[in-house]
């Protein structure tokens, strides 16, 4: 029977272009998951969207003059269209301004509020009198107060990761007049996070499958202690508070963005004419996973999972395998700076699947790694063109010139030979995958079609052909067999140029109706003129 996997994918601020390092961070990972668990059979669920409340969003539209839904009306559709250029592969990518979404965070803020887990308390908060209003978590910088990054926000560190609150910062200072603000009272809704410390101990306890990278700050976090949260803030764009005498006030982002893995999964299912659908998912024996990068790792290790045991009924994360960060030559992506690299105009210059390869087998799943353009073009042309593509091509055009178009007819002792090299590949790739280690998986698979390189050599078809006809016929027909495995291994990692394998080895369905194993091809069938998979990619 097969298994309901969820996979949710962390929802990226819609006031810019996404860059490079957000895909490789939680993006593609969860593509090449979801991917992999549809060709095994499973059936998936693969949810993210827009997140339209964060004050990223508020603050470019102060800086430029327009509303916050003139900016998310703006990049919502370009992640769209990156998404399809890309091969990211939602089931649905939604938009946190949904009617959708804000009655799903209105039932479990009151949920909560009714269960006690909610409550309303003062609290010290930094308000700027020259701009005459309170400000929320990011209109407010300083430096941390726990490793001295001179550039935290009021909400988080980017640098250590720890949540802030914005008065714990040293010498903190508006962000949009640069004064320092003063400390106020004001009136807001926490969540009563201690509630929930002991009961998110026992839960972590046999979480031995989680990386340590994710792991070990839970757990830093748990032994600090707990504190209520505030989940309301005084800004007028966001998702409104569902209680009287509060319109000036919004659910804090961080509470109701967290929600949206849920309201879009409900959304879905309205949209297949099936409203309870999303239960199939969300409770039972499923597994659900959640990929974003480490600085999120607290609100999804802690925060989210607190909020599905106060509301009840919910499956809790199996795994949140977030990623570090990637760095750009040698230099941290810094999206004010405009030191990145932006992915639509990426996808102007470069097919997309190079780009997926690039960031897969450079995936920074332990440690920061780092993008730097020599080794693109490096990969690029020494590992897809000059080894998967030119395995590819040779054995192609082989065959096609020699055995009058068609998958030869011959004997199968080479494709025994390598049907068991790789099924040991199919074994090892399918486990890694499924621990969600992408960069070990895609060197197995790249020794595969080195080994193709090697048997091809050895057997020197071209000369074969001259002294037994068969015994060519022979290395063929297991060499095509040996990259009729190898397109089902690449697809998650390179679903464009497996699609156009499967073609051009004669089959005229798609590639993931055939599913996760190794498949002869039927001798005797057409094979289409063969054309290169990979372009070699000049010196930047």
């Amino acid at each position: 029977m097969a298994d309901k996997i969820l996979v949710c994918v962390a929802w990226p601020y819609a006031n810019g272009s996404l860059h490079v390092g957000q895909i490789a961070g939680a993006y593609l990972p969860g593509d090449i998951f979801a991917r992999f668990h549809r060709l095994i059979g499973d059936d998936v669920l693969m949810v993210s969207g827009s997140d339209e409340h964060g004050t990223p969003i508020t603050v470019r539209a102060e800086q430029e003059g327009r509303s916050p839904r003139e900016i998310t009306d703006h990049y919502h559709p370009e992640f769209l269209e990156t998404w399809k250029r890309l091969g990211i592969s939602f089931d649905i990518f939604t938009r946190t301004g949904t009617d959708n979404h804000q009655e799903v965070v209105h039932d479990l803020f009151l949920r909560l509020l009714d269960k006690g887990h909610i409550s309303v308390a003062t609290m010290q908060a930094p308000y700027c009198p020259h701009c005459r209003r309170f400000l929320p978590d990011r209109y407010v910088e300083g430096t941390c107060p726990h490793c001295g990054y001179t550039g935290a926000r009021g909400d988080q560190c980017d640098t250590c990761g720890r949540p802030l609150n914005a008065i714990d910062l040293i010498e903190p200072r508006c962000r949009f007049c640069g004064r320092r603000p003063e400390i106020r009272e004001t009136e807001h809704f926490f969540f009563q996070l201690p509630h929930f410390e002991d009961e998110l101990k026992s839960w972590i306890a046999d979480k031995s499958h989680w990386r340590p990278t994710v792991l070990n700050p839970t757990r830093g976090f748990l032994d600090q202690g707990l504190q209520p949260r505030p989940v309301s803030r005084d800004i007028g764009w966001g998702v409104p508070l569902p209680v009287a005498g509060y319109t000036d006030k919004r659910i804090y982002v961080w509470f109701e963005a967290c929600i949206g893995y849920l309201s879009a999964s409900i959304e879905w299912a309205k949209a297949q004419g099936k409203p309870d659908l999303w239960k199939e998912w969300w409770q039972g024996p499923n597994h659900t996973y959640y990929f974003i990068g480490k600085d999120n790792t607290f609100f999804h290790t802690i925060m989210w999972p607190a909020m599905l045991m106060a509301y009840g009924g919910l499956n809790l994360p199996h795994d949140v395998p977030a990623n570090e960060y990637l760095n750009l030559e040698g230099a941290k992506i810094s999206t004010s700076r405009n030191w990145a690299i932006w992915v639509p105009e990426m996808l102007e210059r470069y097919d997309p699947d190079p780009l997926r390869y690039m960031l897969a087998v450079n995936m920074p799943e332990t440690r920061d790694a780092d993008f730097t353009w020599e080794e693109f073009v490096r990969r690029n042309n020494e590992e897809l063109v000059a080894t998967w593509g030119n395995l590819v091509h040779r054995t192609l055009t082989f065959a096609t010139r020699n055995f009058d178009g068609r998958v030869p007819v011959g004997r199968t002792g080479v494709t025994d030979a390598v049907e068991a090299r790789a099924a040991v590949a199919f074994s090892t790739v399918g486990d890694l995958l499924s621990r969600c280690e992408f960069k070990h998986s895609l060197r197995e698979i790249m020794a595969l079609a080195q080994y193709g390189n090697r048997l091809l050599d050895e057997r020197a078809p071209w000369r074969e052909i001259h002294e037994d006809r068969e015994a060519a016929a022979e290395t063929m027909y297991g060499l095509l067999n040996l990259i009729n495995g190898l397109k089902t291994l690449t697809y998650p990692f390179l679903p464009f140029s497996a699609e156009t394998l499967h073609g051009l080895l004669g089959y005229t369905d798609t590639l993931l109706e055939h599913g996760w194993k190794l498949e002869r091809l039927p001798p005797g069938t057409p094979l289409p003129m063969p054309t290169p998979l990979f372009a070699k990619i000049e010196a930047v």
